[in-house]
């Protein structure tokens, strides 16, 4: 059998490396735009869940039948949790768990959510009044489930939302009801009457001035 030439073998490897290389090109894209269009239908069907159980959670919150809005925020948890099955670190679809759970009354799951909502990296994806609103939220159920227990916590998340958004009345109330309770009244003053800037008729503000004022 007649040897092949060096100057043979030296061409049969470099075709052979060019058609690895030509293979390798031709496989990548292919797989990344696989990948990618696979994470395109998740977020597209998670996206989906998120919105039905938004529409759920707002008919709960607008019905005046106790049973009606325990019924509603059942199915918004639902649609919630399985968006959450497709993009578990949504940190929208967290919030709106939180949120439907404590129309039902289940605040400390609800804290949970929210604690995983405001986590690093999934809170990166929150707007800054998104995060501000989730803040507020998160301090007003701590102070629900266990005020002496939670009130720095809350007087934290709080100090941060109303640095984040200072158009939230709720955030400047529920600063000047942790300050009040920790005996800080100038500084419960002044988030009361931040407050009343934003909304200039809450009652909330203004019964809070006048019992620091007495």
């Amino acid at each position: 059998m007649q040897m092949l030439s060096s100057e043979t073998v030296i061409q049969i490897a470099f075709l052979l490396l060019t058609l690895a290389i030509f293979l390798v090109i031709y496989n990548l894209p292919k797989k990344a735009f696989s990948k990618l269009r696979s994470n395109s239908r998740a977020a597209s069907q998670a996206n989906r869940h998120f919105l039905n159980g938004a529409q759920l959670l707002s008919r709960a919150r607008s019905t005046r039948h106790r049973a009606n809005a325990e019924s509603l925020a059942k199915h918004a948890v639902a649609e919630a949790d399985i968006a959450l099955s497709l993009l578990p670190r949504d940190a929208a679809s967290l919030i709106l768990r939180a949120l439907a759970l404590d129309v039902l009354g289940r605040r400390t799951s609800a804290l949970r959510s929210l604690d995983a909502a405001l986590s690093p990296p999934t809170s990166k994806s929150l707007s800054g009044r998104e995060r501000g609103d989730a803040l507020v939220k998160r301090a007003e159920l701590q102070l629900a489930v266990n005020r002496r227990r939670r009130i720095d916590s809350a007087l934290s998340d709080l100090v941060e939302a109303v640095s984040l958004t200072r158009d939230n009345p709720k955030g400047f109330c529920l600063l000047g009801q942790c300050y009040e309770i920790k005996g800080m009244k100038e500084e419960a003053c002044e988030a009361f009457r931040e407050a009343l800037k934003v909304e200039p008729e809450s009652t909330v503000a203004r019964e809070g001035l006048d019992r620091l004022k007495s």
